[in-house]
């Protein structure tokens, strides 16, 4: 059994992933703050509602999807009635395994994850780190839980807020420079709709290409780099206004800021 404490967007997201994935709804239970958020749950996927004391008691497998402002308390509550032996998935953005382990039980193992919004097109990009409880086995389970929405990569929990600057926030910084593009399309005199199409499909190819393709991003930016061409010549602007010295600071000021609402 599998139970997901605090089914907001991403929780709902990662339960429908699941479902889809091929479990059945009897397999998985829900906690909500509201009681129309739950019957809508309810109705949506045919998974029981519970009390958060409920889903401590029953289920093997945790999922944490609070946000972090509430760990601390749901933790307190749930604390008395976990059983030795459920795996505990904290998706809490700066929650560290050590914040979970110090208020349950002895021993229980605890994998800390951070995903980002695409979990809703199944396209998340999901980094886990254990636990100093967790073993193998604990990661292959929380492995089998995410893949289905989906990448999942692990990693050493020291760097999982360079993995929050990276990924977590990483899709923002996408959509910020497809909004800057769609600006010069309608500063060049193409109509918003078209200009968004244009970007967002470019937007697409290029990311499967990346994706697909093998390639080092360098070798796929000078195929499409002419000598004396029009992209050496955007490029050089972007240079000249040090976009890439600002991409830098503007992830490491992410990873800085992860660092200090980790801190409190």
């Amino acid at each position: 059994m599998i139970a997901i404490l605090g089914a907001g967007k991403m929780g709902e997201a990662l339960l429908s992933g699941v479902l889809r994935a091929g479990r059945r709804p009897a397999e998985l239970m829900a906690t909500v703050r509201r009681e129309e958020r739950g019957a809508l749950l309810r109705e949506r996927y045919g998974v029981q509602i519970v009390t958060n004391v409920e889903a401590a008691r029953t289920a093997s497998t945790l999922v944490l999807a609070v946000k972090p402002q509430d760990m601390g308390t749901l933790l307190d509550e749930i604390a008395p009635h976990v059983p030795a032996g459920a795996l505990v998935i904290s998706m809490a953005a700066g929650i560290t395994t050590s914040f979970v382990q110090e208020r349950l039980p002895a021993d229980l193992p605890v994998v800390r994850v951070m995903s980002n919004t695409p979990v809703l097109v199944d396209q998340a990009m999901s980094v886990i780190s254990a636990g100093s409880h967790a073993g193998e086995e604990h990661l292959k389970m929380a492995e089998e839980l995410l893949s289905p929405v989906g990448k999942v990569v692990r990693i050493p929990e020291s760097l999982q807020d360079a993995a929050t600057a990276l990924s977590g926030s990483g899709p923002a910084y996408f959509y910020y420079l497809v909004e800057a593009m769609v600006d010069a399309g309608i500063l060049l005199g193409m109509p918003r709709a078209a200009a968004l199409e244009l970007v967002i499909q470019s937007a697409v190819g290029a990311a499967v290409m990346l994706r697909d393709s093998g390639e080092h991003p360098v070798l796929l930016r000078e195929a499409v780099t002419s000598p004396g061409g029009t992209t050496i010549a955007a490029i050089r602007e972007l240079e000249k206004h040090g976009v890439r010295a600002a991409v830098l600071e503007a992830i490491e000021a992410a990873r800085d800021r992860g660092r200090e609402l980790a801190g409190g």
